[in-house]
């Protein structure tokens, strides 16, 4: 059942509910009072009629005149019970005739009422007359006054009336049928145009539309907005989930290619090997070393993609106390002794404590440092800075080389990217130094960037997040300590 329906089946019962109410409250508010008036009127016109059955009995029959029983309607049948038990009736305005219209059918026995409290009530009537509203009054001379009015006005008024509201309650739920219909139906438009737009977006897989209106001022608008909210971060998602896919699929062909020039070198030795048995020792040796080279480069290249897959599904890594000072000193003797001939500086500001995996960020120190030592010049400087810097330890690595080229620095973090797509990989490695760097920072809640150093070259900044309770140190003007290659590997 449509929405549409299901209001219009609450709201009509509802109308048609509150007219009938109306029209019974009508009902039952004027039927006493239309009584009431005839109960004024008896009240008014019943000393006449006494007065006038008393000269009928005394022999002195005159004809009724308007003053004597007030404004009494036709066929009011009266009655007066003598105290010797006599019954006198008639009808006051054809006192002397016979054959009036109807009597009433009174009960067998009547009480007179009071000045304060008169005796009503109403009886059916015969002779055509429905119903008399009766009043019984005591004579002075002890008798008994029953004055009869029909209520034949009352009576036509009321069926005229019940009349009157069927007429008016059946043309008014028609018309409020109709005007609901048309304003449910008016209501709902921008509902039906919403989900003609839904449907659409969902044949034509175009999650780029919204629908309307969307506005917070009705509930409908605020109803487009939540929906178009929705579609927002549909967009979003697929368009992650499309460029996680896409960049799934680069990784897989990467990785595939890294994998595959040491495992057809493999094969190429051990083909080597299976046909020649009977090489020379010298040969056998370096195929052996080829070989065993090549199964240490794709175990790098293994643990490297375990480490990435293990960072990715979030595992908490080892939470301890790290001295950066320690690490920065550590890096920069490690490059001293692979590259002798460079001027590697570091400065050290402020020693800081982070908490985190010491290994971890050791790696990810030296794989900066290593980037630094493998993609600028033979002899370019490189300095490795720390300091604290707005409640995080900032480390900065600067080289002098030729930078990162133009339009690779958003994508220096990603698997696999390399600057120099033509490079060897035995020159500079799988690819995925950077990317452990960007992953392990963050599993440390802090971030990772690359930027141009003033003059040319490139600058790594490193943020993490001090160790919670440890006092941020303040940043002194100057470096506290440094260090230099060509005269101490160790010093700092």
């Amino acid at each position: 059942m449509s929405l549409r329906l299901r209001l219009l089946l609450i709201l009509a019962p509802l109308f048609v509910l509150g007219l009938v109410v109306a029209d019974v409250a009508t009902y039952t508010s004027l039927q006493p009072f239309l009584v009431s008036r005839i109960d004024q009127q008896i009240l008014a016109g019943h000393q006449g009629v006494e007065f006038a059955l008393e000269q009928v009995f005394g022999g002195r029959p005159r004809g009724p005149g308007p003053g004597d029983f007030g404004s009494l309607p036709q066929n009011t049948y009266a009655r007066l019970t003598l105290a010797d038990g006599t019954v006198i009736s008639g009808h006051p305005f054809a006192f002397n005739q016979e054959g009036t219209t109807g009597k009433p059918t009174l009960p067998s026995t009547l009480q007179p009422g009071t000045a304060d409290h008169p005796n009503f009530l109403t009886v059916p009537g015969t002779g055509g007359v429905d119903h008399y509203r009766v009043y019984v009054d005591a004579s002075p001379d002890g008798g008994t006054l029953v004055v009869a009015v029909p209520l034949d006005d009352v009576d036509s008024t009321l069926r005229h009336l019940v009349l009157l509201e069927a007429g008016v309650t059946g043309g008014v739920t028609v018309i409020l049928v109709v005007l609901t219909w048309l304003v449910v139906r008016r209501g709902l438009r921008p509902l039906e145009r919403m989900g003609a737009t839904a449907r659409s977006i969902v044949a034509e897989t175009d999650l780029s539309r919204r629908v309307a209106p969307s506005t917070d001022r009705t509930e409908v608008g605020r109803l487009g907005l939540a929906l178009n909210t929705m579609l927002s971060q549909l967009e979003a998602a697929f368009a992650e989930r499309a460029g996680n896919e896409q960049r799934l699929r680069h990784f897989i062909s990467d990785a595939s290619h890294e994998l595959r020039t040491p495992l057809t070198s493999m094969q190429g030795y051990a083909e080597l090997i299976q046909r020649n048995p009977d090489m020379e020792r010298e040969d056998m040796l370096l195929a052996m070393r080829r070989m065993e080279e090549e199964t240490l480069r794709m175990g790098i290249l293994v643990d490297d993609l375990l480490l990435l897959a293990r960072l990715d599904q979030g595992r908490p890594l080892e939470q301890s106390p790290v001295d950066l000072d320690a690490l920065v000193r550590d890096a920069c003797a490690d490059a001293r002794v692979a590259d002798p001939q460079r001027s590697i500086a570091a400065q050290v500001r402020a020693p800081l404590v982070v908490t985190g995996d010491a290994m971890r960020l050791r790696q990810v120190l030296g794989n900066i440092v290593r980037n630094a030592l493998v993609h600028t010049p033979a002899g370019t400087p490189i300095e490795v800075e720390l300091r604290p810097e707005g409640g995080r330890a900032v480390i900065e690595v600067v080289d002098h080389g030729r930078g990162i080229p133009a339009g690779h620095a958003q994508r220096i973090f990603e698997r696999f990217h390399r600057a120099e797509p033509g490079r060897s990989g035995d020159r500079g490695g799988s690819g995925l130094g950077l990317s452990i760097a960007a992953a392990v920072v963050a599993a440390h809640g802090g971030s990772i960037a690359v930027h141009d150093t003033p003059g040319g070259g490139a600058t790594f900044r490193i943020e993490l997040p001090l160790r919670a309770g440890a006092p941020a140190p303040a940043t002194p003007p100057g470096p506290v300590l440094s260090a230099d290659s060509q005269q101490n590997p160790r010093a700092v």
